[in-house]
């Protein structure tokens, strides 16, 4: 088996984080792996860091035509069994060179819970229905929406995302109070995200005045850069909130941040699963999240963490202020969170998954050609 990973995220995020570990993870099972990468993206600087082989492309669209001839070529010449796409561009790009090479089993994972049909004429579902052999869904709910907008469900895996429990474990202690200026004792509540318009950050800073009328000293930290920040920045100026509101932009140390925090919120309307959820659950930290997408898979309310509706200020800042005042229900939650990904959401056990899913499309294609 020989595996090409293709990526076009110029930035670092979750998907890049999830293609990284399954590079890595498949590399140590022996099986022979590269990743295709935009030049000077973080993925493929990690990626040469570990010394992972690696190429660079520069895909500038899903209809970037000088790409797709670029990826010919780089097929022809290391002639993977599988492709696996792990972003909508590289799904079109990777596809339409396997189709002009015959080289290669189409893998494509989906890591959004948005309908398809989002572009018009529903050619979302002649983009997932033709030339993939398989599409991994990351959450039950992602699988669920992509069943429902039409691809056949067998041709639909679930293999959820996944951490490195050992990396994780290994994220330094360190106290921030000075660097951020915040009061020793102010309890603080994290939000680590990109800022997309589903993330939906401006719904915490909705809640904050709410927080602050019990916690009067809570600061809340904002992780994370994106589009709609400068949206999200004015909505904290419409609230007032005087410097207890703090935006870091992004961080490479965002998971010390995590298990700083006294509290970690997730506001988003739209998720697929969420992995910085998983690494609150591992590091410990209390979570608060909205029940969408495949956020409940992570979150069991008042299990492992509390669930609120989305958009929905007031049930937010009453679920965070549950935490901040009985740290006793955090930690038990953070407990058992912590088991759950231990249990279903590590990074071998996303890893094993998806190699299974590559040996069954791989069996089919024997059983192709034998007629069977």
């Amino acid at each position: 088996m020989k595996v090409l990973h293709i990526d076009t995220e110029p930035t670092w995020r979750g998907g890049e984080q999830q293609a990284l570990l399954l590079a890595r993870g498949l590399l140590r099972r022996g099986v022979e792996t590269s990743v295709l990468g935009q030049p000077g993206s973080p993925l493929l600087a990690r990626t040469r860091q570990e010394r992972i082989p690696s190429h660079a492309i520069a895909m500038h669209s899903e209809a970037d035509l000088g790409a797709v001839y670029r990826i010919v070529r780089l097929l022809s010449r290391e002639r993977p069994g599988i492709i696996h796409m792990h972003t909508s561009h590289a799904h079109a790009l990777g596809v339409a060179a396997a189709k002009l090479t015959g080289i290669g089993r189409t893998v494509v994972s989906r890591r959004v819970d948005f309908s398809i049909h989002r572009a018009p004429l529903r050619l979302g579902l002649l983009k997932y229905r033709l030339g993939v052999d398989r599409i991994i869904a990351i959450s039950r709910a992602v699988r669920e929406v992509l069943v429902r907008d039409g691809i056949p469900a067998e041709r639909v895996e679930l293999v959820p995302s996944g951490v490195d429990l050992q990396e994780l474990d290994a994220t330094p202690r360190i106290d921030f109070h000075r660097e951020l200026s915040i009061p020793r004792g102010a309890p603080v509540v994290g939000n680590v995200a990109h800022f997309g318009w589903h993330k939906a950050q401006e719904e915490l800073v909705k809640a904050a005045p709410l927080i602050w009328e019990r916690f009067p000293e809570a600061r809340i930290v904002l992780v994370g850069d994106g589009s709609c920040r400068p949206k999200v920045e004015r909505t904290a100026r419409e609230v007032g909130a005087d410097g207890r509101l703090i935006f870091t932009g992004y961080r490479a140390d965002a998971r010390a941040l995590i298990r700083w925090f006294d509290a970690f919120a997730i506001c988003s309307v739209l998720e697929g699963l969420c992995t910085s959820i998983m690494d609150a659950h591992a590091l410990g930290t209390p979570v608060a999240a909205t029940r969408v997408g495949g956020i409940p898979e992570l979150v069991r309310h008042r299990e492992t963490g509390l669930l609120v509706p989305p958009r929905d200020p007031s049930a937010l800042a009453a679920a965070i202020g549950a935490l901040l005042h009985d740290p006793d229900l955090g930690r038990r939650m953070s407990l058992a969170g912590r088991a759950l990904v231990e249990r279903s959401f590590s990074a071998e056990t996303m890893v094993g998954g998806t190699l299974d899913v590559y040996s069954r499309v791989l069996q089919q294609v024997e059983a192709d050609h034998r007629g069977v």
